[in-house]
Formats: structure tokens, sequence, C-alpha cells
């Protein structure tokens, strides 16, 4: 998935999202209200960028601090590639929800549905900062499917085609 386009958001996707009152980047106090996980498991950092319907870039910063790196492994800290495809299914979600023009608080939640073609290209390790990429590839009646990479800087680090399902509560 190229990053030419994605991580620069247009005019017209500035004014999309200015229509559901929202504002560029999406930090924390924002993303509570689409994603249900809170410390230790919100993988998502920030949103830089997103295009209703099409494609989002978020952030996530990688620290020694992490939870899972106390046992994987100690003595060469690696984050668990799963992480790594949770954090492409969590800003799917976002994607889902801001495309849907819904907030969990609208009685929704978006569920990980599936995944398939996951590829590791790079360790991720503490003090890197990851660039999650979804575009969508599918959507219909609830139901999404998402082209997904994670980036180190312009390095690969892995990439899946994720599938999400949006549920009411």
């Amino acid at each position: 998935m190229s990053s030419t386009h994605i991580d620069i958001p247009s005019d017209e996707d500035i004014k999309s999202l200015a229509e559901q009152g929202l504002t560029l980047p999406l930090t924390y106090h924002t993303l509570k209200h689409y994603l249900p996980h809170r410390y230790p498991f919100m993988l998502v950092d920030k949103i830089i960028a997103c295009q209703p319907g099409e494609c989002i870039t978020g952030i996530k910063n990688v620290t020694i601090n992490e939870e899972f790196f106390n046992g994987h492994f100690p003595d060469e800290p690696i984050m668990p590639g799963v992480l790594m495809v949770e954090s492409m299914a969590q800003v799917s979600g976002v994607l889902g929800f801001i495309s849907a023009g819904l907030t969990a608080e609208d009685g929704y939640l978006y569920l990980f549905a599936g995944v398939d073609k996951v590829r590791f290209k790079r360790r991720v390790i503490p003090g890197d900062q990851l660039i999650i990429r979804a575009k969508t590839v599918m959507q219909k009646r609830g139901i999404y499917k998402f082209d997904c990479t994670v980036h180190v800087e312009n390095e690969l680090a892995a990439s899946a085609q994720v599938m999400i399902a949006r549920q009411e509560q």
C-alpha cells in the first residue's frame, strides 16, 4: 500500500471529518469514543490521516514500559506479531466507525472477524514508532475488509488483510 497520499489529508477529507466534529490528529480523548480498549490493550496512540470510507493512518509508539515486554523476550524485547495484527484491527475499527458516522456511544462495536495474508517482515522493538495504515477493500452491511500495513519509518514490519464486523450492543 503506497503512503504517497494516505498520510496527507485533503481539504475534502478535513471537511468531511469536521462534519462529524473531528479534527486531526485524533488522540486518546477522541479514540476512546470509538475503541472499547483501554491500557494495556489500546494499541493506537493517534490517528494522523483519515479519508472516510477509504483509508486511515494511525500511530503506535512502542516503549519498553509495555506489559508484554516483561516476558517477550526479557533479554531481547520484541513486540508480539499478534499485537501488530491487533493494532491493524483497531485502526480499521476506527475507520469503520468514522465511515459509518457512528461512535461506540451509538450502541455499536466493531469486532475482529478475520485475518488473512499475514506477513511479518521485521522485528519491532522498544523505541520504534508503528505507522499503521488500513485501506478499505470491501464494505457490505456492516462488514469491512481492509488491506493493512505496519511500517517502522519506511520499512515494512507487517501486513495483513483484516476483516471486522459491526455489532449492535
